[in-house]
């Protein structure tokens, strides 16, 4: 997934991105595609590298110390999230 730097100069895409702070949007276009725009606090990414060889993409997360401690420290903080119930919320 890419991250995409939105520009001080896009007002319109700025206003939509200061909406999907206080509730999820779905953006159609004319021709009737649909994406997501959900606010992702808390997010973390990790790059683990580029190489359409599997096994070397393997390697590359297995030496990410970073990625590795994430989980531990994700216990430590308690608390499950119910998958079901964080899909059930009404989209619009």
């Amino acid at each position: 997934m890419n991250v995409v730097i939105v520009p001080k100069r896009e007002k319109f895409l700025l206003d939509l991105l200061q909406k999907a702070q206080d509730e999820d949007l779905i953006l159609e276009t004319e021709d009737g595609k649909r994406y997501a725009l959900v606010l992702l606090e808390g997010w973390e990414g990790f790059a683990v590298g580029e190489s359409e060889d599997f096994q070397a993409e393997v390697e590359a997360t297995a030496q990410n110390e970073e990625l590795l401690r994430l989980p531990a420290g994700r216990r430590k903080e308690g608390g499950n999230a119910s998958l079901l119930k964080m899909c059930a919320r009404p989209l619009a």
